[in-house]
């Protein structure tokens, strides 16, 4: 094992643990990968987030091969087909976080767009939101789902499921999906109420500012 490969081991086990201790992850729920040079590390199946031990953690070869660790998350498809269709992806970050999921089960949400620019943040560190249809857990047409977008969007709602958010690295797409996550909760508490979104030319101004995700 290599000491980058180590370091991602310990990276992941840490990052992991702070999402399940803030509730992020419940039980077994959500699942978590890295991009290696040489494969891909995954969380194992049937393992809390808040558990993992840096040396059982799974690892995939370029092939989809289980080469080392316990067995891995039965969403490895999903997490396959984000490194796929967006090169710049080095993690992935799969939650079922409760105000993002709340979201995911709205029949009037746009399906597009559907976190709209309520706050700078949103936009910058998330960027648009495209919510695909539900399949069940494990499904390989997840990963039919994701390859579909062509990698426009660095984050997903799986429809009743939960959020899945890519970043350049694990740290940058933690809180990707921790930023999601609250803004699901404020467009959920402000459901009903009048609200004042960022303009077409405040988003294009934050994108020029900070660049796009």
């Amino acid at each position: 094992m290599t000491s980058s490969e180590s370091q991602a081991r310990e990276e992941m086990a840490r990052l992991c643990k702070s999402l399940f201790d803030r509730g992020f992850s419940v039980g077994t729920a959500g699942n978590v990968s890295v991009r290696l040079e040489d494969g891909i590390l995954m969380t194992p199946t049937n393992v809390r987030l808040g558990d993992l031990d840096p040396d059982r953690i799974a690892k995939i070869d370029k092939d989809g091969n289980h080469i080392a660790g316990d067995r891995p998350t039965k969403e490895v498809f999903l997490h396959q087909a984000f490194y796929e269709t967006r090169p710049d992806a080095g993690a992935v970050v799969h939650l079922h976080s409760t105000w993002a999921t709340a979201l995911s089960c709205l029949v009037d949400v746009d399906p597009d767009d559907c976190i709209p620019p309520l706050t700078p943040y949103v936009v910058m560190r998330v960027g648009s939101v495209k919510r695909v249809p539900y399949v069940k857990p494990g499904d390989p047409r997840s990963g039919d789902l994701i390859r579909a977008l062509k990698g426009k969007y660095a984050a997903v709602l799986l429809g009743n499921h939960g959020p899945v958010v890519s970043g350049k690295t694990l740290f940058s797409a933690v809180c990707a999906a921790e930023e999601l996550e609250e803004t699901a909760k404020l467009l959920v508490a402000l459901r009903g109420q009048k609200t004042t979104l960022l303009t077409n030319d405040e988003v294009a101004d934050l994108k020029a500012t900070f660049g796009t995700i």
